[in-house]
């Protein structure tokens, strides 16, 4: 049963980032044009704090240009606000750097604060592993690391209780068992729709993750789904069919929670060693109600991440066998057994042949070899 809703209010935080004190940067993402900095705000105490600045993404109306008779009326790079500096012009090319108005110079920032190790991680750059979870490793190893040290969820309470964020609730389904709430994710600056970028929290408290889904949940998922895609539908004008729903595997927390975002968006963890299809999961549940307690699911752990130190006493995730450069590679494996041969319509003398000839040997016996293959 859901716990009961407590309307009130939780005071928020502030944060001067004129005082921000850095200690090292983390990432710095040439792609996505952003970079996470890791430091202190010196006047609110010595944890560690995370300051993440993005370039927004433009807009269509950025763009406008003035007609004869007005000029547009929000503000543009085409204005003559705009102050260019010419690199270079050749030809029919052209190089400059310009700088637009302040109105379209805006940088959008995330703080965390405090934040803890498993933050640091997050947003630092290191070494990735594939990780292939069985149920049986998710019951000895990972659940009880993530029940142990995963994040606090204090702040998605607050949501579902309407004690935060209230004002950027865009959707809210209050069925207790299959209700959510939708809002903006912090990735989106909420008024781009080019790069929407939503998230469906579900007020059910008992699922963490895709491990817990079971048939039971199909009625849940179902509503997400369509609701969802009513709303954005109404509220954004995208086409249903242009939304792409997921959810995160291993999740950044564990609350059930759904991802969506338009297809044309590139947006962060979308790749298919992270990412589960809302479509996919119905449908695998429907095949079969306790298809997530059997399947094997392959995550990515970074390096320094202590469920990686975790795995590794059981599974070599960081160990690399190299075969010697002045040995060849064995005949059989590790049982004794010949490695099967690839698919080929050659014969196994011209096969013979080919190995003869890849291998360049050198010696007078070798060169007749290859004379006969001829």
């Amino acid at each position: 049963m859901s716990e009961p809703v407590n309307s009130t209010e939780v005071k928020s935080p502030s944060y001067d980032l004129s005082k921000f004190q850095l200690k090292r940067i983390l990432t710095n993402n040439s792609v996505r044009k952003s970079i996470s900095l890791l430091g202190t705000f010196p006047d609110l105490g010595t944890d560690d704090a995370i300051v993440v600045f993005e370039k927004n993404a433009y807009r269509e109306s950025d763009v406008a240009t003035a007609s004869s008779e007005e000029s547009p009326k929000k503000p543009s790079y085409f204005t003559a606000d705009l102050k260019v500096d010419t690199e270079f012009i050749n030809n029919i090319y052209g190089s400059f750097q310009v700088v637009p108005t302040r109105n379209l110079c805006s940088v959008k920032s995330t703080v965390i604060y405090p934040a803890t190790e498993k933050h640091i991680e997050k947003y630092s750059v290191s070494q990735k592993y594939l990780i292939r979870e069985t149920p049986d490793l998710y019951q000895r190893i990972t659940l009880p690391y993530l029940t142990s040290s995963q994040f606090s969820l204090e702040w998605v309470y607050n949501i579902l209780e309407h004690k935060q964020e209230t004002e950027r609730i865009v959707y809210e389904d209050k069925d207790p068992k299959t209700g959510f709430i939708l809002l903006p994710d912090l990735k989106w600056d909420g008024r781009n729709v080019e790069t929407l970028y939503l998230l469906g929290i579900v007020h059910k408290r008992d699922i963490k993750s895709l491990r817990d889904l079971n048939g039971s949940h199909l009625d849940l998922l179902r509503n997400v789904r369509q609701a969802s895609k009513d709303a954005i539908s109404k509220l954004y004008g995208i086409n249903p069919n242009q939304l792409r729903m997921y959810f995160h595997y291993q999740p950044s927390f564990y609350h059930l929670h759904v991802h969506i975002n338009p297809v044309r968006n590139d947006a962060p963890g979308i790749w298919c060693e992270k990412s589960h299809m809302l479509d996919t999961v119905i449908n695998n549940l429907e095949l079969m109600p306790d298809y997530y307690q059997r399947a094997t699911l392959p995550f990515v752990l970074y390096e320094g991440n202590k469920l990686l130190d975790l795995y590794e006493q059981e599974l070599p995730i960081r160990a690399l066998t190299k075969a010697s450069d002045d040995k060849e590679l064995p005949d059989t494996d590790s049982l004794g057994v010949a490695p099967p041969e690839g698919f080929s319509d050659e014969e196994p003398e011209d096969r013979q042949c080919k190995r003869i000839k890849l291998g360049s040997p050198e010696t007078k016996e070798a060169e007749s070899a290859v004379q006969a293959c001829a």
